[in-house]
């Protein structure tokens, strides 16, 4: 007897059968049982999450001999027939392969005609979003007036490519993708009806990997029965899957905590050797961040004792940079001249980014050159006050003094920000007080104005608070300086291009336009 794979022999059944979609089972069970039938289904949901299976359940329902039922016999000849797929009046249709509108046509001028088994005539066309404009035409004049004795059962992945004509005249129900752990647990039941042995963290990955598809995990079973033979181990299952080790993640996660660049590229080099796919191992490194940043939030939210140590190593602002660095670095990854050299500079970004313990984050630029004295720790002063103010008088050293501090206190990151929207007010001997734009308000949390503070007061050397005075007033800021000297190299730039011989030249001969958002300043800095 040949071999039958796993997807289709166990396919649903029954409604009971299907996993992951109660709410769409629950709605049809209430409709069958009610006798309040529709002339139109709309199965719509991402690839194997049970479109197709769904329909034909539903076909069974509609044409039981038992009578309409959620729950079909499984045994007449009706049931039996559709399983087999042999039922004369259900006519399944590929969309994709038969687009044209002769072929609806063709199809749909067999609708006046009585079914010749069944209680009713079913059309299941799959990937209908396939179909011509002219086709849906052709389809439109049916669904507006079916014959009593024809149900149309549509499916598609792409259900924003339907005629809004098509989808005002059908039911529609969408199905989600199936969580991982009833994905797992679903797994688990087959390898156990099978006699197949596993350990549970193989089937696991093989359920994320599948990304909430039924089919696609029951296909990436059948391919892990064949790879571990004998039992479904964790280890054989990760080489099938081309997963990367977890601890090696792990390895790249106590580099960045020690600061240790060279054990970094040490462990990426290792993970380089078995050729991996990097951007699979960003999705890893993102996931491993997520978790540790919900355990940073809610405590005992794993069970995991290597995501708690993390969860306190790291502080909650270093696994957000890190995570957001991760992201964007995932999207220019094809951008960069090797994967692993991509993500190299991902991971080293990290490193350049990561603060300083106790002090204020290390600044991405070159330290100034003018040496600064290094003082004992200040005995302790009061925190940092954020005061409102509707009107602030002139300050009384000028912007330029505010400029020549701020190149001096080595900052970065939000700290950096919120200083370079405030302007001086006064320096006296225990205070500093800055002015800043209402506006910018979300700037000034606790953790940016303490690290404000103590690079004043390494610069002051001396001990002194930060008082910060919020105001309406339209302040002539560092950042809005710097703003204003890039709009005027932009435009500088744009006209440099635009009076080009050169470029005048292709121009006049191509009919070209500048396009002035992809001309970049150089900055003279």
């Amino acid at each position: 007897m040949s071999y039958q794979v796993l997807a289709r022999k166990w396919r649903p059944h029954s409604f009971e059968e299907m996993i992951g979609q109660e709410h769409v089972l629950r709605m049809l069970a209430n409709a069958l049982d009610k006798q309040r039938l529709h002339h139109a289904y709309l199965f719509t949901g991402t690839r194997g999450v049970g479109k197709t299976s769904l329909a034909r359940l539903l076909a069974k329902c509609l044409n039981c001999e038992t009578g309409i039922t959620s729950k079909p016999c499984n045994t007449c000849s009706t049931c039996v027939s559709i399983d087999a797929g042999r039922f004369l009046d259900l006519l399944e249709i590929d969309a994709a392969s038969r687009t044209k509108v002769e072929d609806t046509r063709e199809l749909l001028d067999n609708v006046q005609y009585a079914p010749s088994q069944g209680r009713f005539k079913i059309y299941l066309i799959d990937e209908v979003h396939m179909l011509s404009g002219h086709s849906f035409n052709a389809l439109l004049k049916t669904l507006e007036e079916p014959p009593a004795h024809v149900k149309f059962l549509l499916a598609t992945t792409d259900p924003k490519r339907l005629p809004i004509t098509i989808l005002s005249r059908c039911l529609q129900f969408n199905l989600k993708r199936v969580p991982l752990e009833q994905l797992s647990q679903h797994l688990q039941h087959i390898c156990a009806a099978e006699n197949i042995t596993f350990d549970i963290p193989a089937l696991e990955q093989i359920a994320q990997a599948a990304d909430g598809s039924v089919r696609d995990s029951l296909s990436l079973l059948d391919q892990a029965i064949a790879f571990c033979a004998d039992k479904i181990n964790t280890d054989d299952t990760r080489r099938m899957l081309g997963n990367a080790e977890q601890e090696t993640i792990y390895n790249l996660l106590h580099a960045l905590a020690d600061a240790d660049g060279k054990k970094l590229l040490a462990s990426i080099a290792a993970l380089a050797e078995h050729a991996p796919d990097f951007n699979q191992i960003l999705e890893t490194v993102l996931s491993v961040l997520h978790q540790i940043a919900v355990a940073q939030i809610v405590k005992d939210s794993t069970p995991s004792a290597t995501l708690n140590a993390f969860a306190a190593r790291f502080s909650a602002e270093d696994i957000q940079l890190y995570y957001q660095i991760a992201l964007l670095g995932r999207r220019d990854l094809p951008l960069a001249f090797s994967p692993v050299q991509g993500f190299e500079m991902v991971m080293l970004r990290m490193l350049a980014f990561k603060p300083t313990a106790g002090s204020a984050p290390t600044a991405v630029t070159p330290p100034p050159t003018t040496a600064k004295k290094t003082v004992a720790p200040a005995p302790p002063t009061p925190a940092a006050t954020v005061t409102s103010s509707p009107v602030v008088s002139s300050p009384s050293p000028s912007l330029d003094d505010w400029t020549k501090i701020l190149s001096q206190l080595g900052l970065s990151g939000l700290s950096q920000v919120l200083a370079s929207n405030c302007v001086l007010d006064k320096i006296t001997a225990d205070q500093v007080e800055l002015s800043l734009s209402d506006k910018h308000i979300t700037l000034t949390n606790k953790q940016t104005t303490s690290r404000l503070e103590e690079a004043l007061r390494q610069y002051l050397n001396k001990p002194v608070t930060l008082k910060i005075n919020l105001t309406s007033a339209d302040l002539h800021t560092n950042a809005k300086q710097k703003e204003q000297l890039k709009k005027d190299q932009h435009a500088s730039a744009v006209d440099a291009i635009a009076t080009d011989g050169h470029v005048q030249k292709i121009i006049d001969v191509f009919g070209a336009t500048l396009d002035i958002n992809s001309v970049k300043a150089i900055d003279p800095t």
